[in-house]
This record gives C-alpha cells, structure tokens and sequence, in this order.
C-alpha cells in the first residue's frame, strides 16, 4: 500500500518495511484535528496491529496547545520516533515527551537511521 493522504491533507501515513511513516507537510501547523485524523489514519493502515511509528517533524511550524493535549492519545504505535533536525522541531518534540501519559515509549531523533535502529532494540531501551 501507498502513502495515504490524512484528512485535511496535511500530511501522509505509510507502512512500509514494518514501521508506519507520518510526514507532515512543510508549513504545516498542526490542530487537534490533524492530529485526531492522523491517528484515524494510522489505525485505519494498523488493521488492529502494532508498528513502530516515525513520525517527520521536521517541516513542521507550530503546533497549537489544542493539538499538543492529543499526544498522549493511544493509536497504533508500538514505540514512537520523533525525527527532526531544526530547533522548532525539538521545541515541538520536547513537549511531546514531557507529557506524563506517552501512549508508548517516545524519543527524538535527528537521524532517520538512528530511529530505525532504536526500533528493533529490545523494550526499555
């Protein structure tokens, strides 16, 4: 299966090689219901399984305190990886691991294959 478009258009979800891929779109600024489509999104290609999941902040511009509350949300993440390489991108990473109730096991990357690496480390590494 392809790269599948999350309503509002924002961004696109794939599973590919085992690990589900979330790619915001440059610019974008994420709202609550982004998020809440991305993780119908993920669900939907999860068909009831657990991936591990990279999710591309690196484009991304903002994300609004509505948006920000939806990421401790359960979907179909095993492990999530947040990959970025600029410093809005860690601002928006940071946040997202400080919340107390992460639906999984959460770090941030700046390199794709340092993420893909933690994927296939034995839990609580």
């Amino acid at each position: 299966m392809g790269a599948v478009t999350v309503d509002g258009g924002k961004g696109t979800v794939e599973l590919a090689e085992g690990v589900l891929h979330l790619i915001w779109k440059p610019g974008t600024v994420l709202e609550a219901e982004d998020v809440r489509a991305a993780i119908a999104t993920v669900n939907e290609i999860a068909e009831g399984v657990e991936y591990p999941m990279l999710i591309d902040i690196t484009n991304t511009q903002s994300v609004t305190r509505q948006a920000k509350a939806m990421f401790s949300t359960k979907c179909a993440a095993s492990r999530i990886a947040l990959l970025g390489s600029n410093p809005v991108s860690r601002v928006i990473a940071n946040f997202a691991m400080a919340r107390r109730t992460r639906p999984c096991p959460t770090r941030f990357f700046a390199s794709r294959e340092e993420a893909m690496t933690w994927f296939v480390q034995p839990p609580f590494s």
